[in-house]
């Protein structure tokens, strides 16, 4: 990556950019400030805070969204809907998976064609509208068909994310982006147990049981906060001046660091060519088998922890209550993981940690006799897969080049993302409860996969890195001379 003074000598040497403004009389912000670098930080804080928090805010209703059904189901939907027939609660949740899988490419190609804007807001307002349909179903039926279009809705909006933030920062920043951007959707979604404890409390208003209400009011929610981003999401760098959010220079400054540091900045538009192209790069299929494994455990935890906990001995409320604890842990950890493999510009050591940390949470959920230990182990286990969540995006992120190849990966990895919900949904089976035994196995087993796969694309990153210190690689990587892939 280039360095600062590197990026300084850049700017200074823009003389067409910057002389045209200095001689029409305008401002120029470099000459306000002390020095460059603070400049760069400035603007970089600027991106940060407008860029982040709107999209943390959507991502953690959708995640809301998305496993509250855990919640209802203790409040009162499984009874109402007898959900404990045969495998339904399992249908309910795996027939959300089906169109998030198969819809994430198609919505990042329309995503760079509308608007980043129009799109997410889009999705969200319309994931909402199902959201708040769940609330007035009566019979499983009706729920899966709700569920169904939920995932529709919900589909473009995280590798929608992921490809927009990846684009805007270098490589060595953006795992911090992204671990800010989703383990703050993290601790939201985490405490929507505590929130749906307290719309269970509004049992019986207007004839409605509680489970009706929590997803009434979080479907508003979501409509309400979907309409709010249209206002406030930006679009990618090179449309971002357009909508007055940065001035020339700033734009300018954006799209020459990352030229600097990938020479991607300029969007290549993606056709299905390109696409078939880049499907046929191995490295992204690693990467999405990496995602899958991570995120199976987290929906794990995410539908199944509050029942777990329940078979502890706590009633329902409690159960909710006692599901936040260890997501607020796991954000902490996952957070300042992420600024340390920023700092020292590593990616699979971080990955390796997380995995053994998450392993020997899972074997003391699954094994140890005191409840308490179990419940510890829960911290253990959601703090190793929720922090190989942005690990493993950032992994990818940076050993790829091109803003097409960016919208290809980023759906194939989420979409595996969805296969990890499906597999989560059908190994914690409804005869394994309340331990889930053979489901934590198959968890524990995703984590080795990760390892393994890690390894193999270590070791080949190394050597081609070793071609390029050597000078004896036959093409350059990622087809850009100097390019070294992040280890």
């Amino acid at each position: 990556m280039a360095s600062t003074s590197e990026l300084d000598q850049e700017k200074r040497g823009d003389n067409v950019e910057y002389s045209s403004k200095e001689a029409n009389g305008e401002h120029n912000t470099l000459d306000a400030i002390d020095s460059p670098t603070a400049y760069e930080k400035a603007l970089i804080r600027k991106v940060d805070w407008r860029l982040l928090p709107i999209l943390g805010a959507l991502y953690a209703i959708a995640l809301i969204d998305r496993v509250n059904i855990s919640n209802a189901r203790v409040a009162g939907m499984n009874a109402e809907l007898e959900l404990h027939i045969g495998s339904r609660y399992t249908i309910a949740l795996v027939v959300f998976f089906i169109p998030y899988f198969l819809f994430e490419l198609p919505s990042n190609i329309v995503l760079r064609k509308v608007g980043s804007a129009n799109w997410l807001a889009f999705v969200a307002f319309g994931w909402g509208s199902f959201m708040l349909g769940q609330g007035f179903v009566n019979s499983f039926e009706a729920l899966t068909v709700m569920r169904f279009l939920l995932g529709f809705f919900e589909a473009g909006f995280f590798p929608g994310c992921v490809y927009l933030i990846s684009c805007w920062y270098v490589r060595y920043e953006v795992q911090t982006r992204l671990a800010a951007f989703y383990l703050f959707s993290v601790l939201v979604g985490g405490f929507s147990s505590i929130l749906a404890f307290g719309l269970m409390q509004m049992e019986g208003l207007r004839g409605y049981l509680g489970w009706r209400w929590i997803f009434i009011i979080e479907g508003i929610l979501t409509q309400v906060v979907g309409i709010i981003s249209w206002f406030l999401i930006i679009d990618f760098p090179d449309k971002a001046q357009k909508k007055g959010f940065l001035t020339e220079q700033e734009a300018a400054y954006i799209k020459n660091r990352i030229e600097i540091d990938r020479s991607d900045a300029v969007n290549d538009p993606l056709t299905w060519a390109k696409c078939g192209h880049h499907l046929m790069d191995l490295k992204l299929w690693a990467f999405a088998l990496m995602f899958m494994s991570t995120t199976m455990p987290a929906y794990a935890f995410a539908y199944f922890s509050p029942t777990i906990i329940l078979g502890m001995g706590y009633d329902g409320g409690i159960a909710n209550l006692l599901s936040a604890p260890p997501v607020v842990f796991a954000v902490i950890c996952a957070y300042i993981i992420a600024i340390v493999a920023d700092k020292y510009r590593v990616r699979s050591p971080v990955i390796v940690l997380q995995c053994v940390v998450g392993i020997i949470g899972l074997m003391i959920t699954a094994y140890h006799p005191k409840d308490g230990v179990r419940y510890f182990g829960i911290f253990l286990g959601t703090a190793g897969c929720q922090g190989n969540v942005p690990a493993i995006l950032a992994y990818q992120s940076n050993n790829i080049r091109m803003q097409s190849k960016r919208s290809v990966g980023s759906a194939l990895q989420i979409g595996f993302g969805a296969i990890g919900g499906m597999i989560a949904s059908t190994v914690f089976r409804e005869q394994d409860a309340p331990k889930y035994v053979p489901g934590l196995w198959v968890t524990t087993g995703l984590q080795f996969l990760i390892l393994g796969l890690l390894a193999c694309t270590t070791l080949h990153f190394w050597r081609r890195n070793k071609q390029v210190d050597n000078g004896t690689a036959t093409k350059p990587i990622e087809g850009l001379e100097g390019f070294k892939y992040t280890l």
